[in-house]
């Protein structure tokens, strides 16, 4: 099995590398040698590679400054994905694209399913659905879309990363106790795609650690977490506080836990607990910082 991996250097697409198959052919290309929105690049070099299956994980993700950036956010959101759809449908291929909880408005307070109405809040939610929706009318069943959420890896800039780094800095936090989802270590959702992947699944799904938790919660947890491994070697205080109080250029969904119920019938497994996961990463981190 030959795989291009695009957006090899993001967090995700380093996990996807890590943790590939041993006896297939993965290819990982970052953006300085695909730019997934210039459609000329994108038709020839997967021509000329030729891959039975693409993983898209090339996204922007800067959910606030899509809010001043639209066409950006969509140039790459959208008009990539129109690229990569129509590359991989010339060479006959199957298209993994991945998206997020954001597509959902986060009105209601029980996990959203693969086929639920979406309606995004934001800029970043509306690029992001307008790729989904253009890879399912150019691909149909070629196309396994994936949505997840809360993502986080020891490489890259995400949310647990920033803490580390507040945290150590010895700053007192005040984090949103009002939004819930489910934290996803990148590790683990890479293992899950593989194993789509291997069992050659289309349709929509979605994927996440198990569990639920607010960011509070979540900042709560890599702190004792932290200090009991060693990343960390003294508490901050972290107060809980609504979005209200913390206002963002982009609405955020309140409740956006997904329901990946599907996905883990068909991997015959449901996925760790997030802090089960949580766990696991900061143990990476605790071993690299003893390096």
């Amino acid at each position: 099995m030959k795989v291009l991996i695009t957006g090899a250097g993001g967090q995700l697409g380093w996990e996807l590398l890590r943790s590939a198959p041993s006896d297939w052919q993965v290819v990982g290309w970052e953006r300085s040698w695909l730019d997934i929105t210039v459609e000329k690049e994108v038709v020839e070099k997967i021509g000329a590679l030729q891959p039975q299956w693409v993983i898209n994980a090339a996204a922007y993700t800067a959910v606030d400054r899509a809010e001043s950036q639209p066409d950006e956010a969509r140039a790459v959101n959208h008009g990539g994905v129109v690229n990569l759809s129509r590359a991989v449908q010339r060479v006959g291929g199957k298209l993994l694209h991945l998206s997020t909880d954001y597509v959902f408005d986060g009105s209601r307070g029980r996990p959203w399913g693969p086929e639920d109405a979406v309606a995004p809040l934001g800029e970043y939610g509306r690029s992001k659905l307008a790729g989904e929706r253009a890879a399912l009318d150019l691909l149909g069943e070629n196309l396994l879309l994936v949505r997840t959420a809360w993502l986080y890896s020891s490489r890259g800039h995400n949310f647990v990363q920033t803490m580390l780094r507040l945290m150590r800095e010895g700053r007192n936090l005040s984090v949103v106790m009002d939004q819930t989802g489910s934290p996803t270590w990148a590790f683990h959702l890479a293992t899950a795609l593989w194993g789509l992947l291997e069992r050659d699944v289309c349709g929509i799904l979605h994927w996440c650690n198990a569990g639920v938790a607010s960011w509070y919660d979540f900042a709560v947890a890599i702190q004792q977490l932290a200090l009991q491994m060693g990343v960390l070697s003294s508490p901050v205080t972290i107060h809980p506080i609504p979005s209200s109080a913390y206002p963002t250029a982009a609405t955020r969904p309140a409740f956006s836990v997904l329901d990946c119920t599907k996905s883990w019938e068909i991997l015959a497994s449901p996925a760790p607990h997030w802090q089960t996961a949580l766990a696991s990463m900061l143990q990476e981190v605790a071993g690299e910082s003893r390096l």
